[in-house]
């Protein structure tokens, strides 16, 4: 027998032994035809007959970015993506602050950004990545709980991981979420950290010492290693405020007070509006002890100011009772984070500016609740509160430019500023009230754009001094705004809405929130607008994106 005979009825007995079960078996008597039997390969992704067999792929394919096209040609090579005149070169001028250098690079493309320094901080294996995202995530953290705006905040952060050699950082900074992103190169994986904000505080003098611990991470002159990073920022966490507890009650009495001068009270007005704040701060920070969150906060601290004002005119006391709850929003209006929101959301931060806007709401809601429930009672007991007093304002210019001051001042104790920039922000608000009042009172102009300008001002001259002394411009602006604020219009409009006209109550809290919003604007294209003559780049000029037709 053969060798194809012996293969053949073996392959008989397989094709109809009685144990395969599967249902493609042929049954038995049924005759297969020669070449119709199953196919060994039921691949679908085999070559069909007739078509010649594949040719092995090559090293490099066709569509692959490493090689190079097959219509490609040395003595014919296509125009190159470069310009004739080469790429512009971007030198970033040694002598600018930290500040606007990080922004400037931030707001590049990164293909077009400037290749870093020379690390100053050599090591032997060079830096740790870890600890450097580590310490920047921190550093980065504490200035967005003091209320630094979301893009100096990045700038900051960018620095940081710059100073130690790490160029291919992008930081991203929301309203309570920061993390950074470090790829050592293309085929690298990349190293990503977070941190989360927790709580928030208002410590200037914190704010200060960590913008001069960045100042120093970025100077070329001066080494910091990474323990010493990490021991001076343990200290600025350690560090006790320069105000004690009794200081900021009697500066938010004397801030009320100066706030009631304002809007036309008298000494009297002074000292119940004074005696308003300090009561509603001790139960503010009552509740703050007990946990409370700082809804009710705001809601237990406005009613003192508003139950003295509404005694006043129940006793029929020919008192301005207006002037005395007016003075005591003063001292709680969030005026901080309105312009922080504002400004995250003209710089392009719109995640941050909502959230920042949305706690100004709730803040804002917190303050008409407290104020509103006393005046309803007030109104119901016989109170006698004329909507219309906020008409009639005695011209005092000197006495008001001494008030403006003074509330300034007591503005920086609350905001826990450092004692060498409190006199700088006082007279930069004394500037602000005196132009407001030559526009307003003097030129008849309507007290938004009077508004806008004098905070426009207090921009300018916030950049110029933080500038001069290599610091944030947030201590020299946000207190010297104090008395822009608009409380006496917050104040009436709650008012006619206790009194069921709602009609006039909504007008009078637009208004208010149109000279909010003109604050927080103004203060914003004051600081972009000294930022214009700073020469940064070497085309003189800091770049945007272009959009002005919506997409």
């Amino acid at each position: 027998m053969t060798e194809a005979e012996d293969r053949k009825p073996r392959s008989d007995e397989a094709r109809y032994d009685p144990e395969i079960t599967s249902e493609f078996a042929i049954p038995q008597g049924i005759e297969v035809p020669e070449g119709v039997g199953e196919p060994e390969t039921t691949s679908e992704f085999a070559v069909p007959r007739g078509l010649p067999a594949p040719q092995p792929p090559s090293a490099e394919p066709e569509g692959s970015a490493f090689s190079l096209p097959s219509t490609y040609s040395a003595k014919e090579a296509p125009p190159a993506f470069t310009p004739a005149a080469g790429v512009p070169l971007v030198s970033l001028v040694k002598d600018a602050p930290w500040q606007d250098r990080m922004r400037t690079m931030l707001r590049m493309p990164v293909t077009e950004r400037p290749a870093p320094e020379p690390v100053q901080r050599e090591e032997e294996d060079g830096p740790a990545v870890p600890r450097v995202l580590d310490l920047t995530l921190r550093i980065g953290e504490l200035l967005l709980a003091g209320g630094e705006g979301a893009e100096d905040v990045e700038a900051a952060m960018f620095a940081v991981c710059r100073s130690y050699g790490l160029d291919r950082c992008e930081p991203n900074v929301t309203f309570t979420l920061l993390s950074i992103s470090h790829q050592p190169s293309l085929v690298e994986d990349p190293v990503t950290a977070s941190r989360t904000v927790r709580r928030r505080g208002t410590d200037y003098t914190r704010l200060a010492a960590v913008f001069r611990l960045v100042d120093d991470l970025t100077d070329p002159e001066t080494h910091v290693s990474l323990e010493e990073a990490y021991r001076r920022l343990a200290e600025i966490r350690r560090n006790r405020h320069p105000y004690p507890g009794w200081a900021l009650t009697l500066a938010s009495g004397l801030l009320a007070g100066a706030a009631s001068i304002l809007v036309g009270g008298d000494l009297i007005v002074f000292v119940a509006a004074a005696v308003g704040a300090m009561l509603g701060d001790r139960l503010a920070w009552l509740c703050a002890g007990r946990g409370l969150p700082e809804f009710y906060q705001f809601t237990v601290a406005a009613m003192p100011p508003a139950a003295i004002g509404v005694a006043f005119a129940l006793a029929h006391v020919d008192l301005k009772a207006s002037a005395v709850v007016t003075g005591g929003l003063f001292a709680l209006l969030p005026g901080r984070a309105l312009v922080a929101g504002v400004q995250d959301g003209l710089t392009g931060f719109y995640i941050t500016a909502s959230a920042r806007l949305l706690e100004v709401m709730y803040f804002f809601v917190g303050i008409v609740t407290g104020v509103l429930v006393v005046l309803y009672f007030g109104v119901k007991l016989g109170g006698k509160l004329n909507p219309d007093a906020a008409l009639i304002i005695n011209e005092r210019p000197l006495v008001q430019i001494a008030a403006s001051m003074l509330l300034s001042l007591t503005f920086a104790v609350l905001l826990q500023q450092e004692r060498s920039t409190v006199l700088w922000v006082t007279l930069n608000g004394g500037v602000a009230w005196s132009v407001y009042g030559a526009m307003h009172y003097v030129a008849d102009i309507s007290p938004v754009a009077s508004t806008a300008v004098a905070a426009g001002l207090v921009g300018l001259f916030g950049q110029l001094l933080s500038r001069y002394r290599f610091a944030s411009a947030l201590p020299y602006t946000t207190a010297a705004i104090g008395p822009l604020l608009p409380g006496s219009a917050t104040y009436f409009g709650l008012l006619n809405m206790a009194q069921n006209e709602v009609n006039k109550g909504l007008v009078s809290l637009a208004n208010a929130a149109s000279l909010a919003i003109a604050i927080a604007i103004g203060v914003n294209l004051g600081s972009e607008v000294f930022r214009l003559f700073l020469r940064i780049g070497s085309a003189g000029k800091r770049r945007a994106a272009k959009r002005t037709r919506g997409f």
